[in-house]
């Protein structure tokens, strides 16, 4: 798909009006030949605190120290990586978008932690984009998630049939590449040893629907639980996250490289 086009289903997906459809900038230039950047994206900040611990562990102070170990490990990978926020501040959705997009990235990894009513629900989930949620729980977090961006980005993700025409124009390009990596993080991730998976799912997170790359969206556990608060709160827990989401990212990008026919690919790794 020409990136012109990609952009203006992007643009459809986040901001439909008549004047930002005139307003609309030049086509970013076309990608390297190779996976060579790497976009971190840390949930909520600022005044948007995201989920809550029963001991006060938050969200977004949560997010971004393991948004910020990733980047280490990715740029120890010789990856560029960009950072939708580096510092607790609220980023809103369209500068999320753009920063990645404006990047030329090659993968999205946006890093959430998850909440419920009932306490002794826990574990991890990886999620790509999609208007279908795979179940009501998925859509009902989707939503919230949005609710982050206001009330247009939270119907941006409900359906109707123009958006469902230009989403699935939009998702087809990368859902392949999305759900691949999906899958490679959550098999890193929730080992069963130290974390439960609750598997890769999908729904119509609008901070995915608006990027010109394969996206996935990671909720790390479940800070309503006692259990995972406290274990997300120490150290190795989250160097461990770090360090699994950037071994699922070398592995991605191996694979991404050898369909390329870059020469230095290396062996694809498995799952």
């Amino acid at each position: 798909m020409l990136p012109r086009l990609r952009w203006l289903l992007a643009l459809a997906l986040t901001a439909p009006t008549q004047a930002a459809w005139a307003a609309a900038p030049a086509a970013p230039a076309a990608a390297a030949e190779r996976f060579d950047t790497v976009v971190v994206d840390a949930g909520h900040g600022g005044d948007d605190h995201g989920a809550k611990g029963p001991r006060g562990l938050l969200e977004k102070d949560l997010v971004l120290d393991v948004a910020r170990r990733l980047a280490k490990r990715l740029a120890a990978q010789d990856l560029a990586v960009v950072m939708t926020r580096a510092a607790d501040r609220f980023v809103p959705l369209d500068e999320r978008t753009r920063i990645a997009n404006e990047a030329g990235a090659d993968l999205f990894v946006s890093i959430h932690a998850n909440a419920s009513a009932l306490n002794r629900v826990r574990g991890i989930e990886t999620f790509f984009a999609s208007l279908e949620a795979t179940d009501e729980s998925a859509r009902a977090l989707a939503r919230r998630e949005n609710l982050a961006f206001g009330e247009a980005a939270a119907r941006a993700g409900e359906i109707d049939p123009v958006r469902a025409i230009l989403g699935d124009l939009l998702a087809t390009e990368h859902l392949a590449d999305a759900q691949e990596f999906a899958r490679m993080t959550q098999r890193r991730l929730a080992t069963g040893e130290t974390s439960r998976s609750r598997g890769v799912k999908q729904a119509p997170f609008v901070v995915l629907m608006g990027v010109q790359m394969p996206a996935v969206l990671v909720e790390i556990g479940f800070l309503t639980n006692a259990l995972e608060e406290s274990r997300l709160a120490r150290e190795p827990e989250r160097e461990r996250l770090a360090g699994g989401i950037a071994d699922a990212v070398a592995a991605f990008k191996r694979r991404q490289d050898a369909r390329l026919g870059v020469a230095d690919a290396g062996k694809p790794s498995t799952q």
